[in-house]
């Protein structure tokens, strides 16, 4: 079993030449937290994720604090939102460098990717580098166990 047998193919994209307040809109409208940037043929250039837009405007002292089960809430700081200028940079100053996996990738390759990296959910491409898909971690598990039904 691969990838592509599990994967979620309807998958929300951006263009690299769009706003970051376009990507806001996609991530609120969809409920999404993976946001693939391609080119107009489809091609993987990069991701832009929840953590990367969020990170506009969470100061870094939260990312520092080991134990932070003292805190349950931070304030003004939940409030905060990016400046105009910020949300008007294109996709392209923001995005990671993607991290996916092929079509005919084992699931549990793909398991190992995201665990590896961090990450809740993991592109899918073609051998040419088009994406065609996203998997998690919750796609993969469910697809293994299908294959657990009582004999």
């Amino acid at each position: 079993m691969n990838v592509s047998s599990c994967m979620k193919r309807n998958v929300v994209s951006i263009p690299a030449n769009a706003t970051v307040q376009h990507a806001v809109e996609l991530a609120v409208k969809y409920h999404i937290g993976t946001l693939p940037v391609v080119d107009k043929e489809g091609k993987l250039l990069g991701i832009v994720n929840l953590k990367g837009l969020l990170s506009l405007v969470m100061p870094d002292f939260v990312q520092l604090i080991d134990n932070i089960d003292f805190l349950s809430d931070f304030g003004a700081v939940e409030k905060r939102r990016p400046s105009d200028e910020d949300l008007h940079h294109i996709v392209h100053d923001i995005m990671e460098k993607p991290i996916c996996v092929k079509e005919n990738s084992s699931l549990l390759h793909a398991a190992a990717m995201l665990s590896k990296h961090i990450l809740k959910d993991i592109p899918v491409i073609t051998e040419d580098g088009i994406l065609i898909g996203l998997v998690s971690h919750v796609d993969i598990g469910t697809a293994l166990m299908e294959t657990w039904k009582l004999v």
